[in-house]
C-alpha cells in the first residue's frame, strides 16, 4: 500500500478590508482574493488553515463565496480587537492536503 504524503502551502500576506455581514450576530470577514483561494478539500465548500490577521494565529476555515467566486475568511473579536467593518488587515494562512 502506498504511504500518504501531506503537503502544505502558505499564501499571503495580502491586505484585506474586513467586512461585515448584516443583520443580528452577523460574522466579520477578510474577502480573500480569487487567485489566493485555497482548493477546496473538506465539506461544504471550506478548506482548514491556520490564519494569521494581523499577528493573531488561530485556526479554522477558509469558505467558498459564492457571489464573488472568491473566498472569506471569519475573522472573530477575539482576533481583530478594535477593527471592524471597513478596516484594513494584513492576512496569511496556511493549508495542508494529502498527496
Amino acid at each position: 500500500m502506498p504511504s500518504r504524503t501531506s503537503s502544505s502551502e502558505t499564501r499571503g500576506p495580502f491586505r484585506a478590508t474586513l467586512v461585515r455581514y448584516p443583520g443580528k450576530g452577523g460574522w466579520t470577514f477578510a474577502p480573500v482574493p480569487r487567485h489566493l483561494a485555497p482548493p477546496v478539500i473538506a465539506g461544504w465548500g471550506r478548506t482548514p488553515v491556520e490564519a494569521v490577521v494581523d499577528g493573531q494565529a488561530w485556526r479554522t476555515s477558509v469558505w467558498r463565496d459564492t457571489a464573488t467566486g472568491g473566498a472569506l475568511l471569519a475573522v472573530p473579536a477575539r482576533v481583530r480587537g478594535t477593527k471592524g467593518h471597513g478596516d484594513e488587515v494584513t492576512v496569511t494562512f496556511t493549508f495542508e492536503w494529502d498527496d
